[in-house]
């Protein structure tokens, strides 16, 4: 059997969170390194959660990689400084984000058709940064894969750590299938060290893409570990968890989740709520539904509990 690839923890806004990516570590693990849910400029400022998202003592025992998200050189300076003022060494490039709100103002994968702002967007990061290892997560492209191809000398040019390819359009969004055909031409006439992100989510789909593309540095998966947080670990040691202990860590992880929102937020009780009902939104969809079903329907943290424990006293 080769060698299990290195997996990342792909960064979505609203779920992988400091307190999330914490609790995945103690509790799950298998993850190389997590990266942080882009951080971008609003109205002329970096957002302070963005800011305190960054904090050490926020992200104890975590391996951590700031992405950032900018449509011009004047932004990604501002939110450079702040980065290389935390000590940061590896930071992400988002070229992949597909929100049309985003995306309409040359962000993310709004970028990709427009080769000349790529361009000086990175070429500005790499010379004005030297110390900085840039890597960059992308998608095909906008409206068509031949807007990835047509980077391919920019992005070879460039002293990147690596890339990060997710193989569906921007306009796509999440929907439809993954463009193989796509990815296989990039993947092909990449230089650098490339990284496989979408629709993994199970450890037979890892196996397949590595297996399809022997020469993956490694691969990002983010629906599939919030699914499934054992993921990463059952890939990486080649056996999954029984379902008791799958059980065990997940209430453990969840009680810490719940604590330390509770801690943290001052919204009072509705706030807590609401967002440990994100927390399941994609966790154990296989799980009892009706279970699941009143977690999501609770409106006081009472029931809340009561349908969580519930939906542990269930086989999951």
């Amino acid at each position: 059997m080769n060698h299990p690839l290195p997996i990342l923890f792909a960064p979505l806004q609203g779920y992988t969170d400091a307190i999330y990516r914490q609790a995945h570590a103690r509790f799950f693990g298998g993850v190389e390194n997590y990266y942080t849910p882009f951080v971008r400029v609003e109205h002329g400022e970096i957002r302070r959660k963005d800011v305190r998202e960054l904090e050490p003592e926020n992200n104890r025992g975590v391996s951590l990689v700031p992405q950032l998200i900018a449509p011009d050189v004047d932004r990604l300076e501002q939110i450079m400084t702040l980065l290389t003022e935390k000590g940061f060494k590896d930071v992400d490039i988002n070229l992949g984000c597909p929100f049309p709100t985003l995306a309409k103002r040359h962000n993310g994968a709004g970028m990709l058709p427009y080769p000349d702002e790529v361009s000086r967007l990175l070429t500005v990061a790499v010379e004005k940064y030297p110390d900085v290892r840039f890597s960059v997560k992308m998608r095909l492209g906008w409206e068509n894969p031949e807007e990835s191809l047509a980077l391919l000398p920019l992005l070879n040019s460039l002293p990147l750590a690596h890339i990060i390819m997710h193989p569906r359009l921007g306009r796509q969004q999440y929907k439809g299938q993954t463009d193989m055909d796509g990815f296989t031409a990039f993947y092909e006439g990449c230089s650098h060290p490339l990284y496989y992100n979408g629709d993994l989510l199970t450890t037979e789909d890892i196996r397949n893409v590595a297996a399809r593309f022997p020469r993956l540095t490694g691969v990002m998966i983010g629906r599939g570990l919030l699914a499934n947080p054992a993921l990463a670990v059952e890939y990486q040691h080649g056996t999954p968890l029984s379902a008791q202990e799958m059980k065990e860590k997940v209430r453990a992880m969840h009680a810490d989740v719940f604590t330390r929102y509770a801690d943290q937020l001052q919204g009072g009780d509705l706030q807590v709520l609401t967002k440990m009902k994100t927390f399941w939104e994609y966790l154990l969809p296989e799980a009892d539904r009706k279970a699941r079903k009143a977690i999501h329907k609770a409106n006081k943290l009472a029931t809340y509990q009561a349908a969580v424990d519930n939906l542990f006293g269930r086989s999951i």
